[in-house]
This record gives structure tokens, sequence and C-alpha cells, in this order.
């Protein structure tokens, strides 16, 4: 009887399932397609779209000669004749031209280094680019969802973010981070932190302000590795617009395409190689280590072991990893350098200084059409810190060399030591003629930089 039932039980159920296939396929159509709809608006939401950039352009007046230079170091009064040289030396050597600019503050006998002074360069250069970035957009403050500020060794209370709501009047609920501390490459911390914010806050828009501040931070010592950074660094800053909403892509730039952040403060000589202390006699300053540019080539090396798989082509990555394998069995000297040119259209490496430019492309083995960017940002504006990709990035706007679908490597360094790079793919169709910092004088572009600046 049991087995009886059980016969006509299974009978009656085949017979239903036979006689109703409709229902069966759209279940398993319909269930397919939401898993489709989900797996794709799931993607679709990560993306991060580089709206648009604001770079500050330093009035005329600010313009600081080498004559400048010399005129206040030797005003100070506080350098040895052996400072003196060393100081000129670096100068006529660095790579930096006639225009690159310092603060008002920075241009008075005595400098006036304050709390205050160093408040008006902020004040300066931050309103000046938030204010013509929403205008060009014709942006609402209120409509800015996250803020995000880098300024590695200027820190005022309130912070630099509220100092920027305060101002422009963005509404109650914005959240809002203020980085400091994080050296030249914070302009990439930024935008990673800004990238994980996005995860998270659908539908959002970012703003990014990239700045340092020169004014508060002269050295008055003799140490000549703490001396290096009265030459090198500039006035300048960026505003960085940044979104997830879908309506952006269509007026975006750029969109955000891989972000690698490499720290190598593990090791003593990477976390010392820039590095904030006072010397023997009190002063304050930034020491830079004679090992700074290899713990750099290292901490890059170690970056692009991660960022390769995700970019080169498989027959680069082919190449080198049978390149190691030689090495390891047969003890060949040299591994094979991808041509990352396979992988990008344009680089912008971190203007630190004439050296760090040369020893990047040595590495990576560009051309010298690779780093003009940033050889000529460093030669107009000096070394800007965080800013100074956005400068690259200009300059290359400017020329008219980026075209829709070519992909942009920004490559930062900053103490602790780190290596922060970006990729960036171009989405729009981008107007040379639009005004930048670089535009009115584009055209006399690239310049000889001498090896040595006359005296």
């Amino acid at each position: 009887m049991a087995a009886m039932l059980f016969r006509n039980s299974s009978l009656t159920n085949l017979s239903i399932i036979r006689q109703s296939p409709i229902p069966m396929t759209h279940f398993l159509a319909a269930t397919t397609l939401i898993i489709i709809a989900v797996i794709y608006f799931t993607f679709r939401s990560n993306s991060v779209y580089l709206v648009d950039f604001s770079c500050y352009l330093p009035p005329e007046y600010l313009r600081a000669p080498h004559s400048h230079f010399h005129e206040h170091f030797d005003a100070v009064g506080a350098f040895d004749t052996e400072s003196l040289d060393f100081l000129i030396k670096v100068l006529e050597r660095s790579g930096i031209g006639v225009e690159a600019s310092e603060p008002l503050s920075l241009h008075e006998i005595p400098a006036a280094p304050s709390f205050s002074r160093s408040l008006e360069e902020t004040k300066e250069v931050l309103f000046t680019v938030v204010e013509e970035l929403l205008s060009k957009h014709n942006l609402n403050p209120k409509s800015i969802d996250i803020l995000v500020s880098n300024c590695s060794l200027f820190c005022p209370t309130p912070s630099i973010p509220s100092l920027i709501v305060n101002k422009f009047g963005f509404r109650s609920n914005i959240k809002t981070v203020s980085l400091s501390g994080m050296g030249c490459s914070a302009g990439m911390l930024s935008i990673s932190l800004v990238k994980d914010l996005l995860k998270v806050h659908k539908n959002s828009v970012a703003l990014v302000l990239s700045m340092e501040a020169v004014t508060p931070n002269g050295y008055i010592g003799n140490v000549k590795s703490m001396l290096i950074a009265n030459v090198l660094f500039r006035m300048g800053g960026a505003a960085v617009l940044l979104s997830n909403r879908k309506q952006d892509k269509q007026k975006a730039k750029y969109k955000l395409q891989n972000l690698v952040r490499t720290h190598m403060g593990s090791n003593d000589k990477a976390y010392h190689s820039v590095f904030q202390k006072p010397d023997d006699a009190g002063h304050v300053g930034v020491s830079l280590s004679r090992g700074l540019l290899h713990v750099a080539a290292n901490a890059l090396r170690t970056n692009i072991l991660e960022l390769g798989p995700q970019v080169l082509p498989y027959s680069e990555q082919l190449r080198y990893g049978w390149s190691v394998i030689r090495q390891k069995i047969w003890g060949r000297k040299k591994v094979y350098v991808p041509n990352f040119k396979r992988a990008f259209e344009h680089f912008c490496i971190h203007a630190g200084g004439k050296a760090v430019i040369d020893g990047i492309e040595e590495n990576l083995r560009l051309g010298k059409e690779d780093g003009e960017a940033s050889r000529m940002t460093l030669y107009r504006f000096g070394n800007t810190s965080s800013s100074s990709l956005w400068y690259e990035l200009c300059y290359l706007e400017a020329k008219g060399r980026v075209k829709k679908g070519d992909r942009v490597w920004q490559i930062a360094f900053g103490s602790g030591f780190k290596c922060n790079s970006a990729v960036w793919k171009c989405i729009s169709d981008l107007d040379p003629t639009v005004r930048n910092p670089w535009s009115d004088i584009i055209h006399l572009y690239p310049v000889q930089i001498p090896e040595v600046f006359d005296r």
C-alpha cells in the first residue's frame, strides 16, 4: 500500500511538472535577471569619477626669482658661510625657474613665519581654488557631501575643512576629514580615502583639497640635510571634484581605474629618510637623508609589484616573470623592466626635485618626453608638495595631449616613507583651450632647463 501511494504521488508530481513548464522557466529567467542586475549596479555604483580640478595660479607679485633667495639668505643672519654656499649651490641645480612663487610673508625682510601669516597663505590658496571650481560648474556648496583636506605641516584649530565649511557655507551634515603629517604623497591618500567613503555613501559628491603651507616651515639652522627644503618648496594647491553619481559620468574628465598605496615605514632607513626634527640648537626643520632616492626606488618597486598585474599586458608580465626565474636559477643579474608605455599614455611623476624625476625615468626606462610635464611643473611652480601632480595633469591638458581613452599614471612619494599611485582613464573629449594655470604661456613650453642656473 505504501509503495502504491508513493508511486501514485510521484506520478502526480511528475505530471504537475510536465504540465507547467512555463512557471519554472519564468522563475529561472527572473532569478538570472535579478543576479545580473545586482552585479551590474553593485559594480557600477563603485565607480569614482574625476569631474574636474583646479590649481592655484599665484599672482605675479609673489614670484620669487633666485636673486630673492640670495638676498633673504643673507638677511636671515642665521646661516654660516658654508651653509650659504650650500643653499645657493642647491638652488642653482634645483631645476626651479624664476616664476615659482613664495607666500607674501616670505617676501618680507625679515620673513614673518607666524601662525596668522600661515593661515593667510592657506586661505589665499584654498579659497581661490575652491571658488574657481564651484563657479566653473555652477555648483552649490551645499551639494558637497564629503570634504577631505591634506596639509602636512600646518594643522590649525579649527581644522582646514572647518575653515572651508565656514567660508562657503557647506551644509551641517557634510563629512569632513583633515589629513596632516602625510607628506607629499598625501594627495593620493586623500583620493584613496574618498574612494573608500564613496563606496559607503552612494550618490555623493566629494571635494579634495591638497596643499602645503610654506610660511611656517623655513629652517634657520646649519644642518645641510635640513637646509634643502628651504630651496625646493613653493606656494601652490589644488581642489579636486570627485563623484560616484551616474549623472556625473557624462561631464566627468576621468574615471579612477586603479589606486595602490605602499608604506615602507617598517624599515628604519625609509622611516627616517624624510623626517621633521630639531637640530642640536633647537631649530626645527625637515631632514632629507642621503639615501632618499634609494628609498624612493625601493618604494616604487614595491608599489609596482602590486600595480603591475592590474595594468600591464600579459606579454609584459610574462617577460618580467621569466626574467625573475632566470635570475633565481641561473643567476642573471638584470631583471626585465616592463614597458609601462604599453599600459599608460601619460606619466605624472611627483615634482619633488630634479634628481627624483631623473631617478624615476631611469628606473622605469622612460624617455625625456614622458617626464616633460613633471620637469616643466618643477621649473615653473617648484615643488608644491601634494598638489604637484595636478599641475602636471594641467600641463598635459593644456598641451592637448590627453585624448579620450588615454590612461594617466600619477606617482607620488612622501614621508613615512610612502609611494602612492593612481591610474585615471580619460572618458571625455577634453578641450585644451579651457583655462588653467598653464593656458597663457603653454606655447612657450617645454623650455630648455640649464643644468646650473647663472648667479
